[in-house]
């Protein structure tokens, strides 16, 4: 998505225990109808493995006529990744796709070399008191991936693996957790994955992956000590296995992977290893080069100043 305006988030200032290693209180903005917590990129983590973008948009509800309506727009050397916990947005791309995100279903769309979409709540769910809720996250593609061509998946909300069991109901959107396997496909070492705590129960965390952080939801949680209130991002020490254990009844989500390869310039929605392929991209989409969206072409974002 492309309707946040403002700057990176700043660093947090709470103490972390000694199995957190930043804490990052996100930058918030309020659109009028809903707010947009943006945890990454932030001042003090540029990324957590792969994930290089996490915006946690409402809860909110519409008013009659309100909804979502980010024009189309283009991107370049990433996926992004749409997650829902409630509502439904529409997204059209340059491929052709038309494709409803809701609740617990994956929307993973490759830019490669580069695409175009737009996202947008449907004309017959804007009557008032329509919810949105969810997650849009990027994730660097690898350096021999960044040119490949666009591509659109998605995977229904029944084909996440579940896992319920002493208070915990957890989904593992991408990579491997807790002995679940998601099925889609990633091009580089990911873990995504969502889970409901009720107060007192504990979601370990492996060392499998090199790089791991959680988001607070809702609730309140606590790691080695320290408890931790909603909209936090915590960035975990590599190498340690922790215990996240809920305060109160509690939301969160798991992200992380191993570390990219190499670092990675980001402006406005174009992602690269080279800062003149950023260049290039601006140009690209100022000439009006960029493919357009079928079914969405009477408006565009224009590049930024």
């Amino acid at each position: 998505m492309s309707f946040f305006p403002g700057k990176d988030p700043l660093p947090g200032d709470a103490r972390s225990s000694d199995a957190v290693e930043q804490l990052i209180v996100p930058r918030t903005v309020d659109l009028g109808g809903f707010q947009v917590h943006r945890a990454l990129p932030s001042a003090r983590s540029r990324m957590v493995g792969p994930f290089i973008f996490f915006d946690h948009f409402g809860p909110a509800v519409f008013k009659a006529g309100d909804g979502v309506d980010v024009r189309p727009h283009p991107h370049i050397g990433l996926a992004t990744v749409t997650y829902l916990f409630d509502g439904e947005i529409v997204h059209r791309d340059s491929l052709g796709t038309a494709m409803p995100i809701r609740p617990g279903a994956v929307n993973w769309m490759t830019a490669g070399r580069g695409i175009v979409h737009s996202e947008r709540t449907a004309a017959d769910r804007r009557d008032g008191g329509e919810p949105l809720h969810g997650l849009q996250l990027w994730v660097a593609l690898p350096v021999k991936d960044e040119e490949t061509p666009p591509a659109f998946a998605h995977t229904a909300a029944a084909d996440i693996p579940e896992l319920r069991e002493d208070g915990m109901r957890l989904r593992v959107v991408a990579g491997a957790l807790a002995g679940l396997r998601s099925p889609v496909v990633t091009s580089w070492d990911t873990v995504f994955a969502e889970a409901h705590l009720k107060a007192g129960a504990v979601l370990p965390l492996g060392a499998e992956y090199e790089e791991r952080a959680v988001y607070v939801i809702a609730g309140a949680i606590e790691i080695g000590g320290d408890r931790h209130a909603a909209e936090r991002l915590l960035v975990l020490k590599p190498g340690d296995r922790i215990a996240v254990q809920a305060v109160s009844d509690a939301h969160i989500v798991v992200v992380g992977g191993t570390a990219m390869d190499g670092p990675r310039h980001i402006w406005w929605n174009f992602v690269s290893s080279r800062k003149e392929r950023i260049e290039a991209a601006k140009a690209d989409w100022k000439a009006g080069r960029f493919d357009v969206v079928p079914g969405d072409t009477a408006e565009f974002i224009p590049l930024p100043d």
